[in-house]
């Protein structure tokens, strides 16, 4: 199947394919993710170590940079998918964002305003005081039950001491009448090296197993779609061993996962960059039910990163690595340093 080369009415949100003379048309919707890298407001709150994002902190975060950087967020997410849907995502997960305010000020953007995102936020236990959140277009997704699952993990040098990191928030819902669950993370960073951590990430991974599978005795069909900054690839162990998910949807069984993410990494592509290296840290991962060839229902289409080329830098040792929007210890005029990531889900009409 391909996309067409013409759109039908953007209102419908609709596309169509022919297959062996036979038209179709499908309803599609973009589910999305993206790490903002630290949406902070310009106020000091005394309970969390924000204060380089202050006015007077070393980052001379000032209400006009603060304005700057909601602009070119908002504008990243309203062009997410809106060449094939002619709209912004229908739900996108974020993560490095500080509080609801931050939220609230992003969803009123010119850009994002007229789609009335609701938002799904609660405060994380992180030390820096940044959280996950979920936001939705409300004529597209109603919510009926969320919850954040507190990730509880100990240093490995000292295990009486305890990591503070993001909660795992579970949302759960209507999309377009048809039931659904979404899961936003942000696992424990490489702080230390890949190998101290990695326990961390493996930690975060068993909690979100432990999520679906027990959505998965409830729902044994159900639709799930976890994703977020893993700060692991596809082929970290906590997402290989932990999640097992498939690189291939074909011939999956009853409560399995499929990672659209797989083949991209092995083809070298990835949401950020270091030292002349790509990871593909962002992923989307969906569960058995959503890659069936059965589209009365909506079912995954194509999964993609969002790396236009106004997201990237175009000159210098940086070059093509994502246009991050603080550097050199100053406000660069750029977006994040990681590309976003997305999924088309499809359904025919």
């Amino acid at each position: 199947m391909k996309f067409p080369k013409y759109i039908l009415p953007l209102l419908l949100l609709t596309f169509s394919i022919t297959i062996a003379q036979k038209k179709k048309e499908y309803k599609v919707n973009t589910i999305a993710f993206y790490n903002v890298e630290n949406l902070f407001d310009t106020e000091n709150d005394p309970i969390t170590f924000d204060d380089d994002r202050t006015p007077d902190g070393k980052d001379h975060w000032t209400e006009e940079i603060y304005q700057a950087k909601l602009k070119n967020m908002a504008k990243v997410i309203s062009e997410i998918g809106k060449d094939i849907t002619g709209t912004s995502p229908a739900i996108i997960g974020v993560c490095e964002t500080e509080n609801r305010k931050v939220l609230e000020d992003l969803v009123n953007q010119e850009p994002l305003l007229l789609k009335d995102y609701g938002i799904i936020q609660f405060d994380s236990p992180d030390r820096r005081g940044i959280d996950v959140a979920f936001l939705y277009q409300k004529r597209l997704f109603t919510p009926t039950n969320y919850k954040a699952h507190e990730l509880i993990i100990y240093d490995n040098v000292d295990p009486t001491k305890r990591i503070f990191t993001r909660d795992q928030l579970v949302v759960s819902g209507m999309l377009d009448g048809e039931k659904m669950h979404f899961i936003v993370n942000h696992w424990p960073s490489r702080s230390g090296g890949e190998a101290r951590s990695r326990q961390k990430r493996i930690s975060a991974a068993k909690l979100n197993k432990h999520i679906m599978d027990s959505i998965f005795v409830e729902e044994p069909y159900a639709k799930i779609i976890t994703m977020g900054d893993l700060n692991d690839d596809p082929t970290s162990p906590s997402v290989r061993d932990v999640l097992q998910p498939k690189g291939d949807k074909e011939d999956m069984k009853m409560k399995e996962l499929y990672n659209p993410m797989y083949k991209m990494f092995k083809d070298g592509l990835g949401t950020l960059a270091y030292r002349d290296g790509w990871n593909l840290f962002d992923q989307m991962i969906v569960s058995t039910e959503f890659t069936k060839d059965d589209y009365s229902s909506y079912r995954f289409y194509k999964a993609g990163i969002y790396n236009k080329s106004y997201l990237a830098n175009t000159k210098g040792q940086y070059k093509g690595y994502p246009y991050r929007s603080f550097g050199n210890g100053a406000f660069t005029g750029g977006y994040s340093d990681h590309f976003p990531v997305f999924v088309y889900l499809i359904k025919e009409k």
